[in-house]
């Protein structure tokens, strides 16, 4: 019987995020970016680095949580957690799933380290928006604020479905970023491939 209840709860949870995404999605196709939320396989797979005890993570455009649920699932404190959600279809419903957390309603451009908890800049930032189909100058923006929040050595995860990094060469040229691809969610629907994007360590010529 139990067993049965939590089947339904569930299908129902997933039935309801489905419709909410696909709403949101008609309304700001560009903002959301997908009619449906990613799959739990993406989501393994875009939090695959991160460890528990990592320190603070921050999360761009979470929508209905899926990955919020796999960076608890690997150990990361809800309470550690930054949400920042620019669509106000889904900030009620993370604020109710997730209510240790802290849930900006927030354009993700700009963000800055005063909206994280107290003074410690994060250890990465999980990344649900579609850059691909951003604007150049909005994307540089957002990554601009991402890494503003980020500590030395810490890392934004960007999935995409295209063929490669959806921040091109110049861009991540100017900030002074690096794209290192993590893996791939061949089964996720449509299939997915996830970049680790970090800073540029000095060059030979700067160290020498």
């Amino acid at each position: 019987m139990f067993a049965q209840r939590y089947r339904a709860t569930l299908h129902d949870m997933l039935t309801s995020d489905v419709l909410c995404f696909f709403r949101s999605w008609t309304r700001d196709p560009l903002q959301v970016g997908a009619i449906a939320p990613s799959g739990k396989i993406l989501a393994e797979v875009i939090s695959s680095e991160i460890r528990a005890g990592c320190g603070p993570v921050i999360e761009l455009g979470p929508g209905t949580g899926v990955f919020t649920r796999a960076l608890l699932a690997r150990g990361v404190k809800e309470c550690e957690l930054t949400l920042v959600e620019r669509n106000t279809d889904f900030v009620p419903l993370l604020q109710t799933r997730f209510p240790q957390a802290r849930v900006l309603s927030k354009d993700a451009a700009r963000l800055n380290p005063l909206d994280l908890h107290g003074s410690e800049k994060a250890a990465a930032v999980i990344s649900g928006l579609p850059l691909l189909v951003m604007p150049p100058r909005r994307v540089v923006a957002i990554l601009a604020a991402a890494f503003a929040c980020l500590r030395s050595g810490g890392a934004l995860y960007q999935f995409t479905y295209g063929l490669t990094c959806p921040v091109r060469r110049p861009y991540l040229d100017r900030l002074g970023l690096k794209a290192t691809r993590v893996g791939r969610a061949i089964r996720n629907v449509p299939p997915a491939t996830v970049y680790r994007i970090s800073r540029r360590g000095p060059s030979k010529h700067a160290r020498a």
